[in-house]
């Protein structure tokens, strides 16, 4: 194999489209990685799994040894990688063989954290709980916010509890600075979240666009394959709108280097061109879509020479990507956090929408769209409910959806929280800021690294009000905050299923015991519902199953007659072979590829996830404006002018900050940072200047640099040459776990603020504006 460091993309192996109707031809190529010494022929059992550091859904087996995890290998037979693996997951095993888990649960006694057993740990949560659910404001007290990191099953489990047993709306996960606005712009477009694409439009399409999306990092495989395709005969033509010079940039026919916060200036004026040059399916458009006229009008304002002032981008550049987009045959399109961390996220991510249904390029091979997450399992907690949706893609706002998921839990539709939007992220950070939320409980996320204005979040954290529980597998930065912490089981040492981003579903078995006293975190959510007694409306327990393949099947029957429907699924169709995408049901066993294929959308009143909000306000339509508009299954061309992002640059604070991922890092590098071949790779950040930029400042490369906002300030080395005049990047990952006490702060999110989207509520981590100084170090 090849040294997948230095090479993270790996050998190429081309291919070009297949002839119609033939199966897509991407080779097989297996990827392996063995502790050294272990051949595969030594390696004790094999236990299927599938990657959970990113959301590509790379499908593996699990090498034992010894009873440890020793490897993995690809599989071959996987729809989503054909035996490919990403750095992180040939090396990322071994964060969980990291001699600093957490075994044992740990209490805060006398302020400090100290060794306990699971029987006063839960006993406090219980205690706690107990004592505010009994109290005034009852469920009201009440925070969860977890993770894209954990198991179908758990997160079902998670939301349960806190939709039934509680009946709190203050549920949500990191998922929210993620993929928030995927989910946003999928619901606003074609009425309920669900990606209408799949990655095998990568083998048929003749033009690839990547809209904020550095998929050569963030899902390196997905990358491979499109990579393969621009290697092969007739290969597809490809468009990158990024402000930095990527891989995925300096890879594409047309580089749209945007001034950060101006994207939907740039697809506003992209759809004028499409719309001025008749370069759209006018009867698609007729017959499948709502909105037209008022979408004509609004882009009619911003032509490419208005988009090109406002981004910063050559006219040329923008004619450039109208012409590929207009005129190819067959366009797949993805989008991730250059478009949902920016200004008027929601806005632009539906442009991406607007230019499929235009161009009537959906629900066919090679013409498919992807509204990326950015976590592993990002897309089951929007499925089930333990983010700030309702289970099965319900409409918190519809009665009938209500009731339907009260009888499925037999419960009084009164407890269930839907007298308004369910609570995202940022406001329950600000209930518990404010004393309103009193217990927090964290799951398998670390968001003392991950939230913008750090300082403040550190203060919340703290605050001696707030009752703090954090499950996790390491003392992370949130960890050292709480009052308990409970010992999680790791990926391999749990069962359970997991769904990647274009809907495919993999089970990953347990390969090996958890360490010491640790436990799957579904066993931590049924131990904590037997403890709280939570009942149904005939006094029977609230939650009925005690595995995660009990949970499976209660999830399958809430799942079913909704869009990601489950009901054909089993643990045993997903055993062997490949990951199988919903909705799968009893009459389509073998999963469904795309959606939308008849041109018929989720937006019956009925049947739609949301009644829809206002692109600049976020302000909630109810059902008799949504109704008015007599949807009838089309879907909506929603339309929004651009608008200045909120923070401005200025005398004092002259540039901008975007923040991103390397890719041998995952989220808060909780795990791969304990992986000697990936820390190495990126041991640290860095501030990535312009060659102008750094010439004004006098910073040479590899010189310490400070970035500083109003909120705070970090430091570190200077790289130059690989981002647009004006631009700071800052890789988001890094905290202080392994730092010296005293060391300079280096979290990129030290300086961000506290602003988000108005319609997705996703935070604007991509527009923050700074200054930069030398050190002098």
């Amino acid at each position: 194999m090849s040294d997948r460091i230095a090479v993270p993309w790996g050998p190429r192996t081309p291919y070009g489209p297949p002839a119609d109707g033939a199966p897509p031809a991407w080779p097989i190529r297996v990827d392996v990685c063995l502790e050294e010494g272990l051949t595969e022929a030594g390696v004790d059992t094999w236990a299927q799994s599938a990657s959970i550091l990113h959301s590509n859904g790379d499908a593996m087996d699990i090498a034992v040894k010894d009873g440890r995890i020793a490897g993995v290998r690809g599989r071959a037979a996987d729809r989503v990688n054909h035996g490919r693996l990403d750095p992180k997951d040939l090396y990322g095993w071994q964060a969980g063989r990291s001699d600093d888990r957490l075994t044992r649960p740990l209490v805060r006694k006398n302020g400090s954290l100290a060794e306990s057993d699971w029987e006063e740990a839960m006993g406090r949560v219980v205690a706690r709980s107990k004592e505010l659910l009994d109290g005034p404001g009852g469920w009201g007290h009440f925070g969860f916010y977890t993770s894209g990191q954990l198991f179908l099953e758990e997160y079902y489990t998670l939301a349960v509890i806190g939709k039934a047993g509680i009946g709190t709306p203050h549920m949500d996960g990191n998922t929210r600075l993620c993929t928030a606005t995927a989910a946003a712009s999928l619901k606003a477009s074609f009425g309920t979240d669900g990606q209408p694409g799949s990655y095998t439009d990568v083998d048929h399409c003749d033009a690839i666009a990547l809209w904020g999306h550095n998929v050569a990092e963030t899902q390196v495989v997905l990358w491979e394959r499109m990579l393969d395709r621009r290697h092969g005969p007739r290969p597809p033509a490809m468009i990158a709108a990024d402000p930095r010079d990527t891989p995925v940039a300096r890879e594409a026919d047309v580089h749209l280097p945007v001034r950060s916060g101006t994207n939907l200036a740039l697809m506003n004026a992209l759809i004028h061109r499409l719309i001025e040059r008749g370069h759209i399916d006018r009867r698609y458009v007729d017959e499948h879509t709502i909105g037209f006229e008022r979408l004509c009008r609004t882009v009619e304002q911003c032509p490419p020479e208005r988009a090109a002032r406002i981004c910063d981008v050559p006219v040329s550049a923008i004619e450039a990507a109208a012409e590929i987009l207009g005129t190819c045959e067959r366009l797949f399109s993805t989008v991730l956090q250059g478009f949902y961390q920016s200004n008027q996220a929601t806005a632009a991510a539906c442009q991406v929408n607007n230019v499929h249904l235009l161009r009537g390029m959906l629900g066919r091979p090679g013409a498919g769209l992807c509204q990326m997450n950015g976590q592993p399992t990002a897309q089951n907690t929007r499925e089930t409910g333990a983010d700030g949706d309702l289970p099965g893609f319900r409409n918190w706002d519809n009665p009938s959806h209500i009731r339907e998921l009260a009888d499925v839990w037999n419960v009084d539709p009164a407890v269930i929280p839907h007298w308004a939007p369910p609570t995202h992220a940022m406001q329950i950070f600000r209930y518990a800021e404010q004393g309103s939320i009193k217990l927090l409980w964290i799951s398998a996320t670390n968001p003392a690294v991950s939230l913008p204005d750090l300082a403040r979040i550190r203060r919340i954290l703290a605050g001696e009000d707030l009752f703090v529980v954090v499950q996790d597998l390491f003392r992370t930065e949130t960890a050292e905050l709480a009052d308990v912490v409970l010992p999680a089981a790791a990926w391999g040492e749990k069962l359970g299923t997991f769904t990647n981003a274009d809907r495919t579903v993999h089970l990953s078995e347990q390969a090996v015991a958890p360490p010491g006293e640790a436990r799957s975190d579904l066993d931590i959510f049924l131990d904590y519902a037997r403890r709280m007694r939570f009942l149904d409306r005939d006094g029977k327990p609230l939650v009925t199953w005690h595995d995660p393949e009990s949970a499976f099947e209660a999830w399958k029957a809430c799942s079913a007659g909704r869009p990601c429907d489950y009901t054909g699924l089993t643990y045993d169709r997903l055993r062997g072979g490949s990951g199988i995408q919903w909705p799968c049901t009893p009459s389509s066993p073998g999963g469904t590829e795309r959606l939308y294929t008849g041109g018929r959308f989720n937006t019956d009143p009925d049947y739609s996830e949301t009644y829809g909000q206002d692109l600049g306000t976020g302000a909630e339509y109810g059902r008799e404006h949504y109704a008015a508009q007599q949807p009838g299954g089309r879907a909506f061309l929603h339309a929004a002018p651009y608008e200045p992002a909120p923070e401005a640059t200025g005398p004092e604070y002259p540039l901008l900050l975007t923040t991103g991922r390397t890719v041998y890092h995952f989220h808060t590098r909780t795990k791969p940072g304990r992986v000697p071949r990936l820390n190495d790779a990126a041991p640290g950040p860095w501030v990535e200047l312009s060659p102008a930029d750094a010439d004004a400042l006098g910073v040479a490369e590899g010189e310490r640099v400070r970035v500083e906002s109003p909120r705070g300030h970090l430091v570190a080395p200077a790289r130059i040459g690989r981002i647009r005049q004006g631009v700071v990047f800052v890789p988001f990952h890094y905290g202080y776990w392994d730092l010296a006490e005293g060391a300079a702060p280096r979290a990129a999110n030290e300086v961000t603020a506290t602003g988000w989207d108005p319609v997705s509520k996703q935070p604007l981590y991509k527009v923050t504006a700074v200054r930069v100084t030398r050190t002098g170090g």
